[in-house]
């Protein structure tokens, strides 16, 4: 697939979202939050995300080291993204793929990660 651009959103579509994402680089996550919620996540550098409707809303919630900045939707409650830092600092952005139109999610091949050790 490579990195191509991607809308997406919400349930409702209070929130919207373009970015260029590759999806051939997803994981799939077993900690508290993501493996209640069933995410597959795909990254890109903040500049690769633009909001386009609804910071208003938008709800934050933070967990465990307070890092990730997990933002849902308050009219739905969809976490379509989150944003945080790599490991160097660098501002990204952590998109839900289900979330994504177009995409099917069972096309997928997330990597799987153990957040529950971290």
């Amino acid at each position: 697939m490579g990195a191509q651009r991607y809308n997406g959103s919400c349930q409702c579509g209070a929130v919207r979202y373009e970015v260029t994402a590759d999806l051939d680089n997803t994981i799939s996550c077993n900690c508290s939050r993501c493996g209640r919620l069933g995410s597959i996540l795909t990254f890109a550098p903040e500049q690769d995300f633009t909001l386009v409707s609804g910071e208003d809303s938008l709800s934050e919630y933070l967990f465990n080291r307070h890092a990730i900045h997990h933002l849902f939707c308050k009219v739905c409650g969809i976490q379509s993204f989150a944003r945080g830092s790599t490991p160097d600092g660098k501002a990204m952005i952590a998109v839900n793929a289900r979330c994504l139109e177009g995409v099917e999610p069972d096309r997928l091949n997330p990597k799987k990660v153990d957040g529950r050790s971290f």
